[in-house]
């Protein structure tokens, strides 16, 4: 509630010129309404349309990205992979020399807790990237080369290394091949028919 005076000038009755008036105070009261905007609160079915509109135009264009962005992470992945898996073939060669490279990638791998490494368990490499062969959107294999018998034992001369995307275009897009020089080469369609280095 809010009071408010007002003053009025009331002039005396029967006077023509300069008659003295006198001054009447009277009281109104006045209630303020608030308004209904004010009371309101949350926002208008528009206004949440138009933000769930801008945040859909902003996931088209980041989704994209993001997924392009994962793509180049398992390439850069796969191509260190590659490189472990050489390195690991050429210790498993000057370790067992009786054996050769390793074949297949299974033999690279093992368990530190089942004791010291064997030609069939050389743990040089994670155990389970050698027991299922697969990494970041990839899969890889080691395919034995050519190979001489001495004393009813195969000595593998030469190892070939393949890494491929697992989906073509959606975990990767390049093929990886290497060799017992571990050098790596690229497939730009994704299989194992490597032509390019890397650069």
């Amino acid at each position: 509630m809010l009071n408010r005076t007002l003053l009025q000038f009331v002039a005396e009755p029967n006077c023509t010129l300069r008659c003295r008036g006198n001054m009447k105070t009277t009281v109104l009261t006045h209630e303020i309404q608030t308004s209904n905007l004010e009371s309101e609160s949350g926002f208008t079915l528009i206004e949440l349309l138009i933000v769930m509109s801008i945040m859909l135009i902003l996931m088209a264009l980041a989704v994209p990205q993001m997924l392009k962005v994962k793509k180049n992470a398992n390439q850069t992945s796969a191509v260190q992979t590659m490189r472990t898996i050489g390195s690991a073939e050429l210790s498993y060669a000057s370790s067992y020399p009786g054996s050769g490279f390793g074949c297949p990638l299974s033999v690279l791998g093992g368990d530190p807790k089942s004791g010291a490494p064997t030609a069939q368990a050389a743990q040089l490499l994670d155990a389970q990237l050698a027991s299922t062969g697969q990494k970041s959107g990839y899969t890889f294999t080691v395919t034995c080369g050519s190979k001489t018998t001495i004393n009813n034992q195969d000595v593998y001369n030469s190892v070939e290394i393949f890494g491929v995307p697992q989906t073509v275009g959606k975990t990767g897009d390049n093929g990886y091949c290497s060799d017992e020089n571990n050098v790596i080469k690229i497939d730009v369609t994704g299989g194992t028919n490597c032509t390019q280095s890397i650069q």
